[in-house]
């Protein structure tokens, strides 16, 4: 999976907060937090836990990138291959005997025919029924060193289905015989499956239309929908301070005093009582005119944005967000509050993905800058599971309120 550090935030921000602090690692102790599982209310709606946020109803759901984002993309080939970057068969070799492939597969994979040796690089072309009959452990393995380089594109940045596999697949359009691959070819990735074999999919393709599906399909994305429940005995100035996050000029404090005030109660959708930059993302995908300096959106500029009403693209420049950072934001330990930024840290302490806290465990996230990823509602312990590994600490960041003049 392709991470992009946000070094220099993490680096800038915790020398000023640590004197002492190492040039390469932050020192300031890390949070290890685990996050609360979200008990169920029926099959269909999860019930929050009690906090400041409210009585919220939480709604799973799949979102799947539209045509209009779809025809943007390339699509690929659809010959399986596999690169190992400065390497030989010898290493591959024993790779493959590590991963326990049988040896006569082995000697398919190195037929003359379908081996090639370029600038270093060892690329191979499996046969479809060589890929079906790798088992789930020796795919583990090989794919997990294929991720290593963005030479294999699908093996770098594989589809990640976070939850259970029957749940991502139940709805979705594609033919059984494909549904059926899916599951056969999925691997462990940390806490979740991982899916790399869309060229091996896009070969039994029977149409356009069904190469589109399957990327419509490798597109689907699982978020919650969330309602905040107010009724005549909920705290109206405590809803307020919470989902204004103590912000005097916020636009959503009308639509809270309101709800607050009716008589019967109201149902508020999350989406509404959000700054207007989530309001807008929330549960889309990036369009090309989002395309800045030759890049889309990422998670830091998505975090680093939220509050503001339009979109400041320069935080795209790392040592810019580094600055926003350190002059708007301070160091905070859970519980969190609504707007706070969560950052994932590795082993070496380097942010690898930062995210916004809305509630009860759950946060607005734009997993990566791949433009087939969307903005989305995802609990917390899904956001860790989706970086699996890597993800090994985490921090969080508090914007400063304004000085009163």
């Amino acid at each position: 999976m392709k991470f992009v550090p946000f070094i220099s935030v993490l680096l800038v921000a915790s020398t000023a907060f640590s004197p002492a602090a190492s040039p390469t690692r932050l020192q300031d102790p890390v949070k290890q937090v685990a996050p609360k599982s979200i008990p169920p209310a029926s099959d269909d709606v999860i019930r929050a836990h009690p906090g400041p946020w409210g009585d919220i109803e939480w709604t799973v759901a799949y979102l799947e990138a539209p045509d209009s984002v779809l025809e943007t993309q390339r699509k690929p080939d659809p010959n399986p291959h596999w690169i190992f970057p400065a390497s030989n068969e010898t290493a591959v070799r024993a790779l493959f005997n590590r991963a326990g492939l049988p040896a006569d597969m082995q000697d398919r994979l190195f037929d003359p025919k379908r081996m090639l040796t370029q600038e270093g690089n060892l690329e191979l072309f499996p046969s479809v029924p060589d890929i079906q009959a790798i088992k789930p452990e020796a795919r583990e393995i090989i794919y997990t060193e294929l991720a290593k380089s963005p030479l294999n594109d699908f093996h770098h940045e594989p589809l990640v289905i976070v939850g259970p596999l029957e749940d991502w697949l139940r709805d979705s359009q594609l033919r059984p015989e494909l549904k059926d691959q899916i599951r056969k070819l999925s691997y462990r990735n940390g806490r979740t499956l991982a899916f790399s074999d869309i060229r091996l999919l896009l070969t039994m393709a029977q149409s356009d239309a069904e190469v589109n599906q399957i990327f419509k399909t490798v597109t689907r994305t699982k978020t919650l929908f969330g309602q905040l429940k107010i009724s005549p005995g909920s705290n109206a100035r405590q809803l307020l301070e919470y989902w204004t996050g103590g912000r005097a000029n916020s636009d959503i404090t009308a639509i809270l005093e309101s709800a607050t005030q009716h008589a019967g109660g109201m149902n508020l959708d999350i989406t509404h009582i959000l700054p207007p930059l989530a309001r807008r993302r929330l549960y889309t995908f990036p369009t090309q005119d989002l395309l800045t300096r030759g890049r889309l959106p990422d998670c830091h500029w998505t975090s680093l944005n939220f509050f503001n009403s339009l979109p400041q693209d320069y935080y795209l420049d790392m040592r810019l967000a580094a600055n926003r950072l350190l002059e708007t934001y301070t160091p905070v330990d859970s519980p969190y509050h609504f707007g706070d930024m969560l950052c994932l840290l590795n082993d070496s302490g380097e942010a690898i993905h930062s995210c916004i806290y809305i509630a009860d465990d759950v946060v607005f996230t734009k997993n990566g800058e791949n433009g087939l990823r969307p903005w989305i509602l995802q609990p917390l312990q899904e956001v860790r599971d989706f970086y699996g590994h890597e993800a090994s600490g985490l921090k969080g960041f508090r914007r400063k309120m304004p000085s009163p003049i």
